[in-house]
């Protein structure tokens, strides 16, 4: 899968002809005590066999709320648009979309956009003369010839498997990374739980957002259990309960998806990754605002080996106005934005930011190293149109305006694994290629 994107149509998804799996679900959820075991058969698990499952009662908690959140999704759709690679997007009302559950957000209504994006280097507003007509982002759904009707945001919907790959680990930690997961990088080492990054960061001053260019990739994942990443993080705090991050980027996650296909995906978290936060609108927080761009959905065409390479653009940055971090793609296209209520320390600015790769090891010590490539699995010596990279890699300061990033230190982890190598100059500004195979003659 390293030089093409293969469209794996998955299990079907939650329409009217799934409704008893969640009669199902409700009726058990209604009828389970605080903490039980039960048996009961698992639909959408392939030969409708029957699993016994111990559920705590945060679990059933869980459980609960997704199932309601699930609910309220469906009913409030305006339009549903089947995707060809068996995604379901629901167009729901941008009022009603998960972010205003939030206590800190409800009541509220989507804000209008900023009145100022971060300046280029020339002087001028970066973007001014963006064309709205580009596409922002190529994914998948949209070949569909369907959109979503202004006014409203388009939602992937969560499937039947999505909810029982949940229960199958946690339903408390759905959509969450594991905890203690991104400490590794932050902390400069390996020891984040499995997690083994390629980064270029910086640090030691006040930032008020971050801009790049990275190339997307199919990156081969050798288990559900693992993930492969690429992303952007605006970070504060301390690295121990109260650290804040906001993230974007694109991802290979078999677990949280159910296939193996690049798709776009952002995150935040306030107290560590430990109980707040998700990824995409999997929880209350990020405010969308797009109606083009779906969270969570696949991304195409991607980049191939030797040959034509695709790259995003991602900017994150805060609003001097109101205080949010708004995310931006391609030219100009708003996505929409983390409110500062969310967070402690990034609700004034990032005190770090940090651009490349992260994979999850899930392999057990003194166990081979995980096949899980990086990137596009290539090691960054084999440089363009081969490894993956970022380019014009650049920070906004404390007058929104957009500099090089200067001073950009580089580390890998593990570099016999995953490695990292930059440079500066020309038109791609600051740059790096990153990413590996994983294991291999260097990474046993």
């Amino acid at each position: 899968m390293a030089s093409c994107l293969c469209f794996r149509r998955r299990r079907r998804p939650i329409i009217a002809s799934s409704v008893p799996f969640f009669l199902l679900l409700v009726s058990f959820l209604a009828s389970a005590s605080a903490s039980s075991t039960t048996t009961t058969k698992l639909l959408g698990s392939g030969n409708n066999a029957t699993r016994r499952v111990t559920f705590s009662s945060e679990e059933l908690r869980g459980l609960r709320s997704i199932t309601a959140r699930l609910a309220r999704l469906r009913d409030a759709s305006v339009k549903t648009i089947q995707s060809p690679d068996g995604d379901v997007i629901d167009c729901v009302p941008a009022h009603l979309q998960p972010a205003f559950e939030h206590p800190k957000l409800r009541s509220q209504k989507p804000e209008e956009e900023p009145e100022e994006r971060p300046r280029s280097s020339a002087g001028r507003f970066s973007d001014a003369d963006l064309d709205e007509d580009d596409d922002p982002l190529p994914q998948v759904w949209r070949r569909s010839g369907e959109h979503c009707p202004e006014g409203t945001v388009p939602v992937r919907r969560t499937t039947e498997d999505d909810v029982l790959r949940a229960t199958a680990s946690s339903a408390t930690r759905f959509g969450m990374k594991a905890r203690g997961a991104g400490l590794g990088f932050a902390r400069r080492d390996s020891t984040g739980g499995g997690h083994e990054h390629a980064v270029g960061y910086v640090t030691g001053g006040q930032f008020y957002g971050a801009k790049a260019s990275l190339n997307v990739w199919p990156a081969q994942v050798a288990s559900p259990a693992e993930f492969s990443l690429s992303q952007i993080w605006v970070i504060s705090g301390a690295f121990g309960n109260d650290l804040n991050t906001i993230e974007a980027g694109w991802q290979v996650s078999p677990q949280l998806y159910g296939d193996n296909s690049p798709r776009f995906f952002t995150y935040w978290t306030d107290d560590a990754y430990q109980e707040t936060g998700c990824y995409n609108l999997h929880c209350s927080g990020f405010v969308q605002t797009s109606s083009r761009v779906a969270i969570g959905a696949a991304i195409s065409p991607v980049s191939s080996y030797a040959g034509r390479q695709f790259d995003v653009t991602l900017l994150i940055w805060k609003d001097p106005r109101r205080g949010h971090w708004w995310l931006q793609l391609g030219s100009g296209a708003l996505v929409g934005y983390w409110p500062s209520a969310l967070f402690t320390h990034l609700g004034s600015r990032a005190d770090m930011v940090q651009f490349g790769g992260e994979v999850v090891n899930a392999r057990p010590a003194g166990a081979p190293h995980t096949p899980t490539q990086m990137g596009s699995g290539r090691f960054p010596a084999e440089g363009y149109a081969r490894a993956a990279y970022f380019r014009n890699v650049q920070l906004v300061d404390w007058d929104n305006n957009l500099v090089p990033a200067a001073g950009l230190r580089l580390l890998a982890d593990r570099p016999g694994c995953y490695d990292i190598a930059g440079g500066s100059g020309g038109a791609w500004g600051t740059y790096f290629y990153y990413g590996g195979p994983g294991r291999n003659a260097r990474c046993p």
